[in-house]
């Protein structure tokens, strides 16, 4: 079961989920709560993510083919629009961009849900390793992966506090040239995205 296939999975899912520009999203947050509040928080958003996940995982393109009846090149094509959009937006407005689209604090579960946790980039992600693996090692890999990440975010919360109270201005630098950074990565990304689901879709016919 641990062999390449379920490594280069792993990895997938990983770079996908990405704790150091996850809590770049997330720094209003860090800041406003404490630690306790925002480890349940996350997750409980991780909970959600994670039956997306797995759903994604098991069912693969039968959801668009016979739920939605639709082509996953359409989602790509969309989740790509998505993406470009919230990378846009960072871009010019920095983190208060990604505080408007979590909505009102008492769906902040929902708001780092979607589309922060649970995107286009994730939800390929999640099929492919559906595709590659069996049920079984598919769940593990999406388990560990969140795992990973959560406690990522937690530790990196807890290095945040104790570097803000020392040296303020330069932390704050930093997560904003950090959060350009990381905008960029995702227009590209989108970019990618927009690009794959247009050919695939362009092929069939």
């Amino acid at each position: 079961m641990f062999n390449d296939v379920f490594y280069d999975s792993l990895g997938l899912m990983l770079f996908m989920l990405n704790p150091f520009l996850l809590i770049v999203y997330l720094i209003d947050l860090i800041e406003e709560l404490d630690a306790k509040t925002f480890a349940k928080m996350l997750i409980r958003a991780g909970l959600i993510s994670g039956a997306c996940y797995i759903t994604f995982a098991i069912l693969g393109n039968e959801i668009f083919d016979t739920v939605f009846k639709a082509d996953f090149a359409s989602f790509q094509i969309f989740g790509g629009i998505i993406f470009l959009i919230t990378g846009i937006k960072y871009v010019f407005d920095g983190n208060k961009a990604i505080k408007k689209l979590r909505g009102e604090p008492e769906y902040v579960q929902g708001g780092i849900v979607m589309p922060i946790m649970v995107g286009p980039g994730t939800i390929s992600a999640s099929i492919v390793v559906g595709q590659r693996l069996d049920y079984i090692p598919a769940v593990i890999i999406i388990l560990i992966s969140l795992v990973i990440c959560i406690t990522t975010v937690i530790i990196l919360k807890n290095i945040y506090t104790r570097a803000k109270t020392r040296n303020e201005s330069l932390v704050l630098k930093y997560i904003d040239i950090l959060g350009r950074v990381a905008a960029l990565l995702i227009g590209t990304f989108s970019i990618e995205m927009i690009m794959n689901g247009v050919k695939t879709w362009v092929g069939k016919f």
